[in-house]
């Protein structure tokens, strides 16, 4: 029987993202006072994100014990990675959010803004590919490509959430 991807927990990865997203753009677009709150539950928020994340890619994977053993450790290293290519994009949308809320963004300054986010992208792309070529060694190709293919759809949905939230530039 062949099993949708998400199918079941599509629901939940939507509202993970969304959140996921809400960690990188809302408090970057609200006044000190309400930053200091929401840091306050920051790290529970993530750590429940992270671990309804494993939940939707294990129910979604259908891994044998055998590969199970070997995809674990692999889905943690990449993401401890993907944890900071995600601190680089919210420094860079920090970074915009302070120019836009005291209207000092300048050219210049859009131009160094474009650059670092091209260059998370890059960054984001080759460590797919470093990720693949390891998980090809412990996986058929059909299930390595599933799992990046459930990561694609989650960070889709996550860089959907984000563009919803962040202004256009001026």
């Amino acid at each position: 029987m062949k099993q949708v991807i998400l199918s079941k927990s599509f629901a939940g990865t939507v509202l993970a993202a969304s959140l996921l997203a809400a960690l990188f753009a809302v408090p970057a677009f609200v006044s000190a006072q309400e930053k200091s709150a929401d840091e306050t539950n920051m790290e529970i928020l993530r750590d429940k994100l992270k671990a309804d994340k494993k939940l939707v890619v294990a129910a979604n994977m259908s891994l044998t014990d055998v590969e199970a053993k070997a995809f674990w450790p692999i889905y943690e290293e990449y993401q401890t990675e993907l944890g900071a290519v995600n601190t680089r994009l919210r420094k860079t949308i920090e970074s915009y959010a302070e120019a836009y809320n005291t209207n000092t963004l300048t050219d210049e300054m859009a131009k160094k803004l474009i650059a670092e986010v091209s260059a998370v992208d890059e960054s984001e792309v080759q460590m797919r590919k470093s990720y693949a070529a390891k998980l090809d060694k412990v996986l058929p190709g059909k299930k390595t490509a599933r799992y990046l293919q459930i990561e694609t759809k989650i960070r889709a949905l996550v860089r959907y959430e984000l563009a919803a939230e962040i202004p256009l530039v001026e």
